[in-house]
């Protein structure tokens, strides 16, 4: 039988946590501190948005020099160099947002292009063929 189990515990501080008894006297129990330092600096090196600019949206090669500019914001990040990864970081972003701009401008230009073509054909159709079917 264990002994742990027969006898009642008159005074539970004669006890330490593991349910042996230990005579009053302190129990030293070891104890590990970890520091824990974060590897990765909290800035946003917009690598995704790069490679999708880079991607979908290369209007003049901006969205390639977004994506250099985010891997080099990552380099930055990894060596822990946050100045220098905030810079490059902010740099893909302006390059990201002008290159992701021009190319949605320039997209909404040519519908729009295409659009008001297809009525001028269609009004130059209609005009022709009324000016046939007179005669």
């Amino acid at each position: 039988m264990d002994p742990r189990h027969d006898e009642v515990p008159m005074n539970p501080r004669s006890y330490n946590y593991d349910g042996f008894k230990t005579d009053g006297q302190a129990v030293a129990v070891p104890q590990t501190v970890i520091s824990i330092a974060p590897s990765v600096l909290p800035i946003r090196d917009h690598v995704l948005w790069s490679i999708f600019t880079f991607i979908y949206m290369n209007f003049c090669c901006l969205g390639f020099l977004a994506l250099v500019f985010s891997v080099k914001s990552r380099d930055r990040k990894v060596v822990g160099d946050a100045a220098g990864a905030q810079h490059y970081a902010s740099t893909a972003k302006v390059l990201n947002i002008i290159a992701t701009t021009l190319t949605l401008l320039i997209i909404a230009i040519i519908i729009i292009l295409l659009v008001v073509g297809v009525f001028q054909i269609a009004s130059f159709h209609q005009q022709y063929q009324s000016y046939n079917y007179g005669k």
